[in-house]
């Protein structure tokens, strides 16, 4: 790959010099922030060989380089004035303006994504009961049914606890007290005041009791509230006492505060909420599913469907059904319906292989590799799904289907939509991916030759140095923390895996260890990431955080240096968890081996928690 070459070519394509405000770059993409987006070439940017995809995001237009993306960078200040200091503070002023939203869809993400796997397998679990119910095969008075249903039905009854949980440990609160509220809000002797309709006062401040079981915005709203008063708190009372004073200040004003004002408001806002969506279903059922359908997978792509998370909950605890879900589902079996089209017809070997490996995730609930790898970098098969998807939407919405639980869109997942509207359902899955894939055909797609797609193995997945060949390795956890699978990181170029595989890990502590004996071959100013090859041959990129380089540095601190040698358990860099959560980023952090494809098999840590030295990918 010439670096200069493509430099210049991004450069050009991206409108040139006069058209970019400023850029920035990450561990794998170049971030820019653009005049006019209208003149930049896209498809031409896409083609090149070093550009493994573009995306516009946070309000940027970035260029996914890999592990490159550097050389590629220092190309551009070498040919250009864009790296001159005088820019920095137009970048900080734009990010400014763009960030809220990106912030927004942040904490709603953080909030819902680590109870969607649960709240899924409920789902399918409870369609299931649905299903045997209505055919006989069970009844309600028998003790097996009664030990299902409950554990289908717990995750929902008990939700409020589930999400204090998530929002504490979001907004940096304790986690205890949060749940210790969500406890109170649903406590045995509270829902027996409300069944009752007793009259209930609180040093005298008449009290409007809800039911607060199955609910979602007024538990968040009072761990926000809460959060918000433990920092002032613990700002004044002195750390000797903090640990006991603070959570009983906290225990005797939110619990009160919640049952007078917040919660009745959040009650309120939700049953809002559920009642807009069924008016809007209610006045033309058929237009409301199109449209949700037709725009669903365009929201994906610029992370925004993550704002639909809570108000498909909240449907669903609070009218028990939602029909903006179901009008979702088409979205997805469209996509695959159209690489579907794109695998038969092209005549492109490595387009041919990853259409049909992209087309099987898909219907699985997966779109995002189908998406960036397929249907959008070919333009004309997206638009003929999302035209698909716009038919079967407004099937699925005339027969009024709804979800019962939330999950992925799947094969898998069909269960969650079973009841009053579920035929149409089917019917809805089986016109969008039948129409997607004859459109597809029809329409046809620039299909490159394959003498003309000389893409080099550095454009797919770009190599960190001239590797040596690789052996069997171990990749050792470098923090401890959470473990996340790949595919449910908040970022569209890890989770679809496009710069390779691994894990994440959400980290509860400050530093990061090596997690081989090797060589550092790429580090960054920002210091949010670094890349490693290892003495086996592994590339491996640690990247703490999503969208941090945008701190330029601030919160980091780097403790190595390119072409360094360092052992396995060396200490790379450090970072503050708390000043980079509290300044609003994700401090989630991809561990990603850059060649996987170079090796046989990834084995991954299956227990969900990482310690520093343990096992955490194994190669071979």
């Amino acid at each position: 790959m010439n670096i200069k070459a493509l430099a210049e070519d991004v450069l050009r394509l991206v409108g040139g010099e006069s058209n970019v405000v400023t850029v920035v770059h990450c561990a794998t993409r170049l971030r820019f922030s653009l005049r006019d987006i209208g003149h930049v070439d896209i498809a031409a940017l896409e083609r090149l060989d070093g550009v493994i995809t573009t995306m516009q995001a946070s309000g940027q237009f970035q260029v996914v380089i890999g592990n490159r993306v550097a050389e590629v960078y220092r190309q551009i200040g070498e040919i250009s004035s864009l790296l001159d200091d005088s820019r920095s503070e137009r970048q900080s002023s734009q990010s400014s303006r763009t960030n809220i939203f990106s912030k927004m869809i942040d904490i709603i993400s953080s909030i819902f994504t680590p109870l969607l796997g649960a709240m899924a397998a409920s789902g399918v679990l409870k369609g299931l009961l649905s299903i045997a119910l209505s055919e006989g095969w069970m009844s309600k008075t028998e003790s097996t049914y009664i030990i299902l249903a409950a554990a289908a039905d717990s995750l929902f009854y008990f939700l409020p606890i589930m999400l204090a949980i998530t929002t504490a440990r979001k907004f940096q609160g304790n986690i205890y007290v949060a749940v210790s509220i969500a406890g109170a809000l649903i406590y045995p002797s509270i829902i027996e005041l409300f069944n009752t309709k007793a009259d209930v006062s609180f040093a005298g401040i008449p009290v409007v009791l809800m039911k607060y079981t199955s609910t979602v915005i007024p538990i968040i709203l009072a761990v926000w509230v809460m959060c918000q008063l433990e920092r002032l708190f613990n700002k004044y009372i002195h750390e000797t006492v903090r640990s006991i004073v603070t959570p009983f200040l906290l225990l005797v004003i939110m619990v009160p505060l919640t049952l007078i004002t917040i919660g009745p408001i959040g009650i309120y806002t939700s049953e809002y909420a559920a009642s807009f969506f069924v008016i809007v279903f209610g006045f033309n059922a058929i237009l409301a599913g199109a449209l949700i359908a037709a725009v669903w997978q365009i929201l994906v792509i610029f992370g925004m469907h993550w704002a639909f998370t809570p108000v498909i909950i909240n449907d669903i605890t609070t009218i028990g059904r939602s029909t903006l879900k179901a009008a979702t589902v088409p979205a997805v079996f469209a996509q695959a319906g159209a690489v579907l089209a794109v695998m038969l017809k092209t005549k492109n070997k490595k387009m041919k292989a990853l259409a049909g490996s992209t087309f099987i995730t898909a219907l699985f609930g997966i779109t995002e590799p189908a998406v960036y790898g397929v249907t959008l970098k070919l333009k004309r098969p997206f638009v003929c799904a999302v035209i698909a998807a716009a038919v079967g939407g407004g099937i699925v919405g005339y027969f009024n289907s709804a979800a019962i639980s939330t999950g992925i869109p799947s094969l898998l997942t069909l269960p969650i939509f079973y009841g009053e509207g579920f035929g149409g359902l089917i019917l809805g899955i089986c016109v969008s991916f039948v129409l997607a894939a004859v459109l597809t055909w029809i329409v046809g797609f620039e299909d490159i030759p394959e003498d003309e797609q000389q893409v080099s193995d550095a454009a797919i997945k770009p190599t960190l140095t001239q590797a040596p060949a690789v052996n069997a390795e171990q990749i050792t956890a470098p923090m401890s923390g959470e473990i996340v699978p790949l595919e449910q990181v908040n970022d569209k170029v890890f989770s679809s895996g496009v710069v390779g595989d691994g894990l994440a890990i959400r980290p509860d502590g400050n530093q990061v260890f090596s997690p081989v004996d090797g060589t550092i071959s790429a580090t960054f100013d920002s210091g949010h990431a670094l890349q490693i090859l290892s003495s086996s041959g592994a590339e491996v990129l640690i990247h703490v955080g999503l969208d941090t380089v945008q701190l330029n540095g601030e919160h980091y601190r780097i403790h190595v240096r390119e072409s360094q040698q360092v052992k396995r358990g060396d200490l790379l860099l450090e970072f503050d968890r708390e000043a980079i959560e509290k300044a609003g980023y994700d401090t989630i952090t991809p561990v990603i081996v850059a060649n996987a494809d170079s090796y046989h098999q990834l084995q991954k840590q299956t227990q969900s928690q990482a310690r520093v030295g343990e096992m955490l990918l194994s190669l071979s």
